[in-house]
């Protein structure tokens, strides 16, 4: 049997003989990929070490990339930052996902139900991106926002992604994630599987120290419209002595009803 090819979840160096894959475009991608918002400003040696690419490879791309729009160089730095070609990509993404206007009301009601923050997210590579953020959690000094992304395998929304795709997909992903960083799956074994067995019996995933220490969440999986991606809510509480407890008792089964209505609002129920 094949492997299955998700989107994100393959590595360029592997598709070298596949005709119709564009491997130039890819390593254009990955320079862009290189940045994050705890390294904004990057060099043409430092995208070349996080990327494995030559030097000689970045420095045509970044070139080119700052020639479009996507990068623009700090010429006192001599490094780049990201452009604004980026960002007006993504924006007829978000604009174009009506579940997220559906879903803010529903997700206000909870945050207002709860004080929890409350976000949207879908799977990117081995991490989820929020789509969604209500923020009503005022005492969490980790606010999320739109773009924002948490690894798969440290959080609850993460978890509830995986457990809730078809076997195979699922499968697919823990793979991916066990060759991409070992440590981080070793070191996430214990918690997948109590969050797998929580998920069995009550349908949900919670992390205490979801991603971070002072993190607590707890996330449900939202139906699939056929042909879109994957999608899943959480609700997040800065850590204090009963932030579990509230969670699982109090915030779940506000967190399911929502989900049920946004599910119904969709049709899929």
């Amino acid at each position: 049997m094949s492997p299955i090819h998700l989107p994100g979840l393959v590595n360029p160096h592997d598709l070298s003989a596949d005709r119709q894959f564009a491997m130039n475009l890819a390593r254009g991608m990955e320079v862009l990929r290189a940045f994050t918002l705890a390294e904004p400003l990057l060099g043409n040696r430092e995208i070349s070490e996080r990327t494995g690419l030559p030097r000689p490879t970045v420095s045509r791309l970044t070139y080119t990339l700052t020639l479009l729009g996507y990068l623009s160089r700090v010429d006192k730095l001599q490094k780049y930052r990201l452009g604004s070609g980026v960002l007006s990509l993504g924006y007829p993404l978000l604009a174009s996902m009506s579940v997220r206007q559906i879903a803010r009301p529903i997700m206000e009601t909870v945050a207002q139900a709860t004080g929890c923050s409350v976000n949207l997210g879908m799977r990117d590579r081995t991490h989820v991106v929020y789509v969604e953020s209500v923020r009503a959690d005022k005492g969490n000094a980790h606010l999320p926002d739109i773009g924002t992304t948490r690894p798969l395998l440290q959080s609850a929304i993460g978890f509830a992604l995986i457990l809730a795709a078809p076997p195979a997909e699922s499968a697919a992903i823990l793979n991916y994630l066990k060759v991409h960083d070992q440590a981080m799956f070793e070191g996430s074994r214990d918690a997948f599987e109590k969050a797998r067995q929580l998920f069995a019996a009550e349908g949900c995933c919670h992390v205490a120290g979801d991603w971070h220490k002072d993190i607590n969440a707890v996330a449900v999986p939202i139906a699939c419209v056929p042909g879109e991606p994957a999608l899943a809510m959480n609700c997040t509480l800065y850590a204090h002595r009963n932030a579990s407890e509230k969670l699982l008792h109090e915030v779940v089964p506000l967190l399911k009803k929502a989900v049920r209505e946004l599910e119904l609002a969709q049709g899929l129920r």
